[in-house]
C-alpha cells in the first residue's frame, strides 16, 4: 500500500457510517448495514434513526460493529423531557452509542443550565453506553460559544464531542474542530472528538487527521477517541483500497 491508500484504510476503521435521512426504510438500514463490511475491513459503527435499531441488530449480529443513534435531532431544542425519553428509547432498543444535539438554540440565548442538565441526565441513562454530545458548531459560530458547548459537554459526561447534525448550512469546519480538540486537551479528561457533516473525500478527511494529529498526538488517533460521522466518506475510502494499480502509477 502507498501512503494514501495507508490512510484510506485508517480513515475505513474510523468511519461512523451514517443513514439519517426523512425517507429511510428497513431496506435503507439493511444496505447501510451490507455496506459497514467491506474487503478490507469493517467501519466502528453505524449512526441510523432510533426506530431501526432491531432491524440493525439482527443484520449486524456476530459483527463488531457498533449501532449509534440519535436523540433531540436535529432540532436541539431545550425539551428536557423529550430528549431524556428518547435517550432511554435508545438505550433501550439497543443502541450502543447515543448521539444527543445539545440545546444550542437556548445556549445562545444565554441559557447554560438546560445545557448542563440534559447532558448530565442522559449521560445517568446512558450508563456505560457511548454519549455523543453534537454541539452543533455551524450554528454556534463563534469560538466563544463553540468552546462553551464543548466544555459543558465535556463537564457532565460527554464521551465525546461532534461537530454538527449535517442538517444546517454550515456543518464541520476545521476552524471549529481545533476549538473543540483544544478544549478537550486543556480538559483533561477522556472525551474524544466527531468530525460530522459534509465530509465526502479522503483528501478532506485527512485534512481533519492531520488537525487532530498536530493537537492531540498520534497515539490518541483510535476508533476510542476519532470518528467521523459520514454517508459519502466510504465510497471514497473503498475506490482508493480498489484502485491499486491507478493510484501507484499516478
Amino acid at each position: 500500500m502507498n501512503n494514501l491508500q495507508l490512510k484510506a484504510q485508517q480513515i475505513l476503521g474510523l468511519i461512523d457510517l451514517t443513514s439519517l435521512n426523512d425517507n429511510d426504510a428497513p431496506a435503507t438500514i439493511k444496505n447501510l448495514c451490507t455496506k459497514a463490511t467491506t474487503a478490507f475491513g469493517s467501519v466502528p459503527a453505524i449512526c441510523i434513526y432510533s426506530r431501526f435499531i432491531p432491524i440493525a441488530k439482527t443484520e449486524l449480529e456476530s459483527r463488531n460493529i457498533k449501532i449509534a443513534t440519535v436523540t433531540n435531532f436535529p432540532h436541539g431544542s431545550n425539551d428536557l423531557e423529550l430528549a431524556l425519553l428518547e435517550t432511554k428509547l435508545a438505550i433501550t432498543r439497543g443502541a450502543d452509542e447515543v448521539d444527543i444535539v445539545f440545546p444550542y438554540h437556548a445556549l445562545i440565548k444565554g441559557d447554560v443550565e438546560i445545557g448542563e442538565s440534559m447532558i448530565r441526565e442522559a449521560k445517568k441513562i446512558c450508563g456505560d453506553k457511548i454519549l455523543k454530545v453534537i454541539i452543533e458548531s455551524g450554528e454556534l459560530k463563534t469560538e466563544e460559544l463553540i468552546k462553551l458547548a464543548s466544555k459543558i459537554s465535556i463537564t457532565n459526561g460527554a464521551d465525546f464531542i461532534k461537530t454538527s447534525t449535517g442538517k444546517v448550512s454550515v456543518n464541520a469546519t476545521l476552524e471549529a474542530a481545533g476549538i473543540m480538540l483544544h478544549t478537550i486537551k486543556k480538559s483533561n479528561k477522556p472525551c474524544g472528538f466527531k468530525a460530522s457533516g459534509g465530509i465526502q473525500n479522503v483528501v478532506e478527511a485527512l485534512k481533519y487527521l492531520d488537525l487532530a494529529e498536530k493537537i492531540m498526538g498520534s497515539q490518541w488517533i483510535n476508533a476510542t477517541n476519532f470518528r467521523f460521522g459520514a454517508s459519502g466518506l466510504l465510497g471514497d475510502v473503498i475506490t482508493i483500497l480498489n484502485n491499486k494499480t491507478e493510484i501507484e502509477n499516478a
